[in-house]
């Protein structure tokens, strides 16, 4: 999941750095567009992901900011940024810049990776995105090594019993001590507040008075953060895929929870309703979850071997859920359970491994380490393990497949070194231009009641939901004519669609 889900739900950091208070620049000011100095960009190094360099249309920089806003003239942090330049220069808007989710996703290896779902804006804009503080190249947060992460990563995240429990308790505190000793330094700066300020830094660096924006997944988090901190700096902005700024770290999860859960029942039916088609066991959508339950359970006792590691229970669970962030995957989840039901872990594997970050050659990205960092640097709550034993059985009854999975991941910040700053973000954008929220009915990692939340919360006349009733993480790059329609017409000719729109498959 270059855009990675929430999965791992954390605690987030850094309050005595973090004030709230009022929606003044933050120490926004930033250097003169002139001061980036843009370059052919090289290829993504291993925390981003690795992979070829971007083509010759893509330039590349870095932009200092402060490491800490409460000492402006204090260290400073590079942030990587990557553009294209629109295509039709006469008529060019300004600089619309993309975060892509996570949080720990990097933007500047995911942007070349899908601009292509994005020409039709990048006639009027140039289209820019970065690694936000702690991510890739920008002070890349950095935990275990990748021998250890294999490790880490295999291990039984849903403990049953109490020596079970001491061991995947004592998995977390060594991660977490691994990444204080490895990035203490800018663990309590990489939360969503700081990275809004980033937001305003490059807005401003770039020649924009206004800031144009496409948040998609946690991108909508900082968006509604920025909005709110700097509201009449929002120019027009699309939130895609949103996470529900009402919900704490426990809600969030079990909010998850159920949108797996439907995204697998919605997957399991297609697979019946494909008759003879279907490669999986069973007469109904219930059947054929029985059979993933089933291949947990095996797994839980007896892992896959897949050359010199294993399929783990943890992996698989993993794999399903990375396979099921869009309608494309489903037939490679469909494969990988019929594989895996026939001794074979390899293609569940290698979704897990999506999911994780692992690149092809055994590295890893280092997307993992800054998702829990700046999970931990957001949220205050710090679960104990009693107390995530009492949420579990609400956790079961939304989902038999990943209740236990994204229930004990509620302890992923607990051990952490730093404090959380919010229960929930203050998204509220009195102000503000009007913010497109987009809400997709059939989204497993941001159900689709945070559409609605988020546009209430920005304030009246400010959010504007629109609801597309499809699968997957996310609607734009769905193909559904009806959502570009909306976004394009908004983005590049600022007609607001008419609140409460419906776009259907």
């Amino acid at each position: 999941m270059p855009t990675s889900p929430r999965l791992r739900l954390a605690a987030i950091a850094a309050a005595a750095l973090l004030p709230l208070a009022g929606c003044s620049d933050g120490g926004s000011r930033a250097a003169k567009p002139e001061s980036l100095a843009w370059e052919p960009c090289p290829a993504p190094d291993a925390a981003e992901g690795t992979g070829q360099p971007p083509g010759p249309e893509w330039e590349c920089t870095a932009l200092d900011v402060p490491l800490d806003y409460d000492k402006p003239d204090g260290d400073t942090i590079e942030l990587a940024l990557i553009r294209a330049r629109a295509t039709d220069a006469t008529h060019r808007i300004g600089s619309l810049i993309y975060n892509f989710g996570g949080p720990g996703g990097s933007g500047v290896a995911t942007l070349p990776a899908a601009a292509k779902d994005y020409q039709r804006l990048r006639a009027r804009y140039d289209l820019v995105s970065f690694d936000p503080r702690g991510v890739g190249r920008s002070a890349a947060v950095r935990c275990e090594d990748d021998k250890q992460l294999d490790a880490y990563y295999a291990s039984d995240a849903t403990p049953v019993g109490p020596a079970a429990e001491k061991t995947f308790v004592d998995n977390l505190k060594t991660y977490s001590a691994a990444c204080e000793k490895n990035s203490g330094a800018v663990l309590p700066y990489v939360g969503t507040l700081n990275a809004a300020r980033d937001l305003d830094r490059i807005r401003d660096a770039l020649g924009d008075a206004k800031l144009y924006y496409f948040g998609i997944s946690y991108g909508t988090e900082l968006g509604g953060v920025y909005a709110h901190l700097f509201p009449k700096n929002v120019g027009r902005a699309v939130f895609d895929a949103v996470v529900d700024p009402t919900n704490d770290a426990a809600q969030g999860a079990l909010g998850q929870a159920k949108g797996f859960q439907l995204a697998l029942g919605n997957f399991a039916k297609d697979c019946i309703d494909r008759g003879d088609e279907c490669r999986l066991p069973g007469s109904t959508p219930k059947e054929i979850e029985d059979g993933i339950v089933a291949l947990q359970k095996r797994l839980a006792v007896k892992p896959i071997p897949v050359g010199d590691r294993k399929l783990t229970e943890t992996a698989a669970t993993g794999g399903i859920a990375q396979a099921l962030y869009s309608k494309d995957f489903w037939p490679l989840l469909e494969q990988g359970l019929d594989e895996a039901d026939g001794g074979s872990g390899q293609l569940l594997l290698a979704l897990a491994d999506a999911m994780n970050g692992r690149n092809q050659n055994g590295t890893y990205s280092n997307i993992g380490a800054a998702n829990t960092a700046i999970n931990c640097a957001d949220f205050k709550d710090r679960y104990t393990l009693e107390q995530t034993k009492a949420q579990l059985p609400a956790f079961r009854a939304a989902s038999r497949v990943f209740g236990d999975y994204l229930g004990w991941a509620m302890m992923g910040c607990t051990a952490w070194p730093v404090p959380g700053a919010w229960q929930t973000p203050d998204v509220s954008a009195p102000g503000s231009a009007p913010i497109l929220v987009i809400g997709n009915t059939g989204d497993p990692a941001t159900p689709y009641e945070g559409a609605g939340k988020m546009a209430e919360k920005l304030g009246s006349g400010v959010g504007v939901e629109l609801t597309y009733k499809g699968e997957g993480h996310g609607a734009y790059d769905s193909g559904n004519p009806c959502v570009q329609k909306a976004v394009d017409g908004y983005l590049l000719d600022g007609k607001v669609p008419a609140a409460d729109s419906v776009c259907t498959r």
